[in-house]
């Protein structure tokens, strides 16, 4: 595979050199930049696999979360299993959901306006957002193990230099309403600041028909964001963000029938109140050299739980059931206490340097300390505490000695430690050391097109499998035995090698970005679930395996000089895990498996789409987005089937105002985006089967935004 990497760099590079030698110096695509590394850089120069979305796209798709515009990204994809989508996967690596185990450090890092979330998604709202940046591949050097497979970067808008802002309000299908607001610009002539708010609420997409209820899965979000800017003087800046998240969302998805109308009789709840704070500043060493700081805390709390039958005690009066379990009603429900605080220092040479001399570095040193409360009510009261510190030093050089090449190392150590306690007396304190980093080397072919290859090593730390270590004295011996081998798992490495070609082309009305990449997974750290019947015991774990991963990412946006802007991407991808022992649910045995697809990685996905902007004040989008079916387990064969969907935009534009008209899946198909496996439903003798969680139907809404 890495032979024809090789042989296919080599051919793109006398292809684009070919075609760029005609490119003129005219800037027709605007420039994109990307605020996630250490500096902000292009996102055509900077080598590595980078999706930005703006904010048209997201106010186009009437987002307000975000997995509303997650699709938009080759090989990304989502698991929900709640009432948002939680966690995501990047080129099939990812977490898919979370139950008794702390999950601090998810597969994909998420970060709003540099407040890292880690399992506290759901606040991941998109509200007064200037742009997202999705990076695939390991973030190593600059996130640590907080980005293994990738990061997803959330940037809000920040003051303006003068008075600024908008009101807007819109509904749309299912009884569901948004209303936000943001207004900001200059306190004085150094201090800036600006405050925006938002409140979203509908009834969601289910009917409870056994509560004759519309509204037991719908949403009920409030969120708020302030902004601080502060510049006394050329040689210092300051910054400050808040954050506000606070849910009451109903969490009432799956259905013993696998339709959108549920029967049960205590509905879940998924609700979640954050607050977080970014404090952030830069000083001028002299001429050379500069000092940044950012400190961040991040509190929250969670109540998540759901009806475990899904049905109603009666549900089999009048036919043939299980005399026993007929009677069987239960509820789960989990309240979490998160708190973290960051700080991350580092030195970094001006880029008035890097012009003179061709070389920049950066230093810098990171602490983290974290701590979590779990509360299960679930047959009775279980109490756990969970508490992680890392501590790291990274550095990265980048030097361009010629102008055109370029050579960029980085390296990263980190000491993780972490302890965890819970009321079944199980107690663990571990540490672990990880490297992590990245080695690029990228040629500007000409004035706008470069070629690169880029070699990347992530970890993800190890630890106890917490809920199996405490049911192990409960479980058959049979059980007790398979668990006993893995009540650690290790840490997981990655190896991303990867090579890409990013330019512009056709006088510069072509941007063009694309990448071919192998991923090596070492000690993979894959979910999985055991079934003591006799015990009636459910039992997750993470299960170390080795893997590979590869594939390839295109990306393109056309000006054709009309009034169209065209768009497209696709992933490709392959998965395998190598060898894994699961127990299988229909065999009642465990089995050795071996050349898996790995979870929620479909081999293919695309999003394509065009802008039409018919006059001045009128303008239009039209998107359409697809993948292929994906495994959503691996103690069993099921599959999410793939899919296809439309999306639309109409919007027309005011002096001072816009109203939009817009449309996701115009087609109403229906999608699933998380899956089950196992027996729930008496009717059908509790036989094995799979269940879905299903995505949004139809959804049409009008909205109106008015500026000052």
């Amino acid at each position: 595979m890495r032979s024809f990497i090789v042989a296919t760099l080599f051919s793109l590079l006398l292809l684009v050199e070919a075609h760029a030698q005609d490119a003129l110096a005219q800037d027709v695509l605007e420039e994109v930049v990307v605020t996630a590394g250490f500096r902000e850089s292009s996102l055509m120069t900077s080598p590595g696999s980078v999706t930005v979305i703006d904010g048209d796209t997201i106010r186009d798709r009437a987002a307000t979360h975000l997995e509303d515009v997650l699709s938009v990204s080759p090989n990304v994809d989502y698991s929900s299993g709640a009432s948002r989508a939680r966690f995501v996967q990047i080129r099939g690596v990812g977490d898919l959901e979370q139950f008794v185990d702390p999950k601090h450090y998810p597969s994909v890092g998420i970060a709003v306006d540099a407040i890292d979330l880690g399992g506290t998604a759901n606040a991941a709202m998109l509200f007064d957002t200037d742009q997202v940046e999705i990076l695939r591949g390991p973030q190593g050097t600059r996130f640590g193990t907080s980005a293994l497979a990738g990061l997803i970067n959330v940037t809000g808008r920040g003051p303006t230099p003068a008075l600024a802002g908008y009101v807007e309000a819109g509904v749309e299908s299912y009884s569901t309403w948004t209303a936000s607001a943001a207004v900001g610009g200059p306190l004085s002539e150094r201090v800036g600041a600006r405050f925006a708010v938002q409140q979203h609420s509908g009834d969601g997409y289910i009917q409870n028909d056994f509560l004759g209820r519309d509204d037991t899965n719908g949403f009920d979000e409030t969120s708020a964001r302030f902004t601080l800017a502060i510049d006394p003087s050329d040689a210092a800046e300051y910054g400050l963000t808040a954050l506000y998240f606070d849910s009451d969302n109903g969490y009432d998805a799956f259905s013993l029938d696998n339709t959108r109308h549920t029967l049960s009789d205590e509905p879940g709840r998924d609700a979640q109140s954050s607050a977080g704070l970014a404090a952030r500043g830069r000083w001028s060493l002299g001429d050379s050299t500069t000092l940044n700081a950012t400190a961040t805390w991040l509190d929250s709390s969670s109540d998540y739980g759901f009806d475990e039958d899904w049905s109603y005690v009666g549900i089999c009066d009048g036919t043939l059931c299980d005399p026993v379990l007929d009677f069987f009603s239960n509820t789960d429900r989990y309240l979490r206490d998160r708190s973290e605080v960051t700080a991350d220092l580092r030195v970094l040479n001006s880029s008035r340097r890097f012009a003179a001399s061709g070389v920049r570095y950066v230093a810098g040193l990171y602490l983290q300390d974290r701590d979590e409360d779990l509360h299960r009510l679930y047959y009775g009261d279980f109490f756990s505490s969970y508490s992680a510190d890392r501590r790291a030093i990274y550095g990265q050089i980048e030097a361009s000695p010629g102008g055109r090449l370029t050579l960029t190392a980085g390296l990263r150590y980190e000491r993780f430690g972490d302890r965890y306690g819970d009321s079944f007396a199980l107690s663990s304190d571990s540490d672990d050391s990880l490297f992590s980093g990245e080695l690029a080397l990228s040629y500007r072919i000409a004035e706008d097109s470069m070629v690169y290859a880029k070699i990347a090593r992530g970890n993800k730390a190890g630890g106890v499998n917490t809920d199996a270590s405490a049911n192990l004295p409960f479980m058959q011996p049979v059980f007790q035995a398979f668990m006993n081998d893995r009540v650690r798992f290790d840490k997981e490495t990655l190896i991303n090698t990867e090579i890409g070609l990013k330019g512009r082309y056709f006088d510069q009305r072509l941007a063009l970005r694309a990448a071919l990449f192998y991923m090596d997974r070492h000690n993979a750290q894959l979910e999985s679930w055991i079934w003591d019947a006799v015990n009636f015991l459910w039992v997750g774990y993470l299960d170390n395996a080795d893997g590979s991963n590869w594939g390839s990412e295109v990306e393109l946006t056309y000006d054709p000089g009309t009034r169209w802007d065209l768009f497209a991407s696709l992933g490709a991808l392959v998965t395998r895990v190598d060898r894994i022992t699961t127990f299988d649910l229909d065999r009642n045995d465990f089995v050795v498996r071996e050349g898996l697809d790995q979870a929620k990685a479909p081999a293919w996905q695309f999003h394509l789409g065009a802008d039409w902007r018919p006059t001045a004040r009128l303008s239009a989008r039209l998107e359409i987005e697809g993948r292929d079916e994906s495994r959503f387990g691996y103690y069993h064969d099921g599959t999410i089937a793939g899919y296809t969907l439309v999306h639309a935009s109409l919007r027309y534009r005011f002096e001072r105002a816009e109203l939009q008209l817009w449309g996701r899946n115009l087609g109403d198909a229906t999608y699933a985006v998380h899956g089950l496996y196992f027996g729930n439903d008496p009717r059908k003798g509790w036989v094995n089967e799979t269940y879905y969680q299903y995505g949004e139907p139809r959804v049409i809404g009008v909205t109106a935004r008015h500026f000052f």
